[in-house]
């Protein structure tokens, strides 16, 4: 989708300058693994990295939580009702 909106729209160039051998390495073999150019293997690292990064509001997070199972885990014994409680608090 990015891609096809890249060839309608004006787009940015990033020239990146002073990268280590061993990172440009890396980028051309990576490139060649997936059949791409340096360039587009670059584009698509700096898509995939920047659409992750993308801030998720509280609802959408809580609902990326596994499943945690019936409540049962936190019911009361009602053994313990009424039973006083003794609180210990620690001031900072």
């Amino acid at each position: 989708m990015l891609s096809l909106i890249a060839q309608l729209l004006p787009v940015a160039q990033l020239i990146v300058r002073n990268l280590e051998n061993e990172v440009v390495r890396r980028l051309k073999k990576r490139a060649g693994e997936h059949g791409v150019s340096m360039e587009e293997e670059h584009r698509t690292i700096l898509r995939e990295v920047l659409a992750a990064a993308e801030p998720v509001n509280f609802k959408d997070f809580l609902r990326t939580m596994p499943e945690g199972g019936d409540d049962a885990i936190f019911e009361r014994d009602r053994r313990l009702a009424g039973r006083a409680t003794e609180l210990n608090w620690i001031e900072a």
